[in-house]
């Protein structure tokens, strides 16, 4: 490969620091490349932008594994998605009966 200092597409720059002697080509170096940087992303975490990329990290993971992990993360979702509705009518019911007095 020349070197021209234009990056091949799909370049990871970790393969420079961290992985180096690994094929950049190789599918399953790309993939570890790709796990590497989701672990060390730093970055606000307190903000909307950067919950719902976590959530988003999280969506993409369950959609990965398969099996009893698979299961358990849908789990967590249902459970997540219930808790909510069930906060959603209490407070429901207690606007509507503080408003009716």
């Amino acid at each position: 490969m020349a070197e021209n200092g234009a990056l091949p597409p799909g370049w990871n720059t970790r393969f420079h620091e961290d992985l180096v002697g690994l094929d950049p080509y190789d599918p399953e170096a790309r993939a570890f490349a790709a796990h590497l940087d989701r672990m060390e992303r730093t970055g606000p975490t307190f903000t909307v932008e950067a919950c719902l990329d976590q959530v988003a990290d999280f969506a993409e993971s369950s959609n990965r594994t398969g099996g009893l992990r698979y299961w358990v993360s849908a789990l967590v979702v249902v459970l997540i998605v219930l808790g909510l509705l069930v906060t959603a009518w209490d407070i429901a019911l207690h606007t509507v009966a503080f408003l009716s007095r």
